[in-house]
């Protein structure tokens, strides 16, 4: 199955889940997918037999309502059954609307109020360099987040500690709960803003799983790694694309009937 085949397939496994439970985010789900197949199934030093394994790479999902994109990911690589995903948002379910890594194998961390997910791959990678580990930790920030101040304390902490062992990277996709960025809170050049404050910074389109690879890969010293991916809320999906209400709105029969057959095309 070539990327583009298994990026309709986890995106077919992420609306279903969504639909059951009538309930989510499908918007920032959808734009996040490519991202998480290029650290997953390309980058990531990962090993779902052994989910705690004390050397194995940490993933931050720090826009952790995207989280069903993560679980389909998660699933299709062994971490759990994949019939756990019919479960998601279910009383007593492993699988919750936000990552909970007491929970579910293969979650790192707990995440969920915006901002606090960069904030906590920062305390990891500084734990890392404390021990001398060579693990590598990455988080997925929302732009929309990227609102929140202790953002930017958090990259202010990441490039005064020289934490070449993270990597932040940016779901652009522009649009949030609200409205898009521009009308919320206009966030200016995103780029050029995590460049002053010190981090190498690469520029990509989010949909791209090669372009992506190459930048996770791309050699940083004495610094972190930013990689802008220019994505669109509500990828693959005709009536979601690049549209705000489709952040956290459940689908009816006929949209999720629909939603299938684009994807099956």
């Amino acid at each position: 199955m070539n990327n583009e085949e298994k990026a309709k397939e986890l995106r077919k496994e992420t609306l279903k889940m969504l639909y059951k439970c009538q309930s989510g985010h499908p918007g920032g789900s959808l734009s996040s997918i490519e991202m998480l197949m290029a650290l997953y199934y390309n980058v990531m030093n990962i090993d779902p037999q052994n989910p705690q394994k004390e050397d194995r790479d940490r993933f931050v999902l720090s826009k952790g309502h995207a989280c069903p994109a993560l679980y389909a990911i998660l699933a299709d690589l062994g971490y759990f059954p994949r019939e756990d995903l019919a479960t998601l948002r279910q009383i007593n379910s492993h699988l919750q609307g936000h990552p909970d890594c007491n929970k579910t194998p293969g979650i790192d961390m707990n995440t969920g109020s915006l901002g606090q997910g960069i904030s906590l791959a920062v305390g990891l990678a500084l734990a890392a360099k404390h021990k001398k580990a060579k693990y590598k930790v990455y988080t997925i920030v929302g732009d929309g987040e990227c609102q929140e101040g202790l953002v930017w304390e958090a990259a202010m902490s990441a490039a005064h500690y020289k934490l070449d062992n993270l990597t932040v990277m940016l779901d652009y996709n522009k649009l949030q709960i609200d409205g898009s960025n521009s009308q919320v809170m206009n966030l200016g050049n995103i780029t050029e803003k995590f460049r002053a404050f010190g981090f190498e910074c690469f520029e990509v389109d989010g949909h791209n799983i090669n372009q992506i690879i190459e930048a996770l890969k791309n050699p940083v010293k004495d610094k972190p790694k930013f990689i802008c991916c220019d994505t669109v809320k509500g990828k693959g999906i005709s009536f979601m694309e690049n549209q705000v209400g489709w952040h956290g709105k459940p689908m009816n029969e006929e949209q999720f009937d629909k939603a299938m057959k684009e994807l099956e095309a």
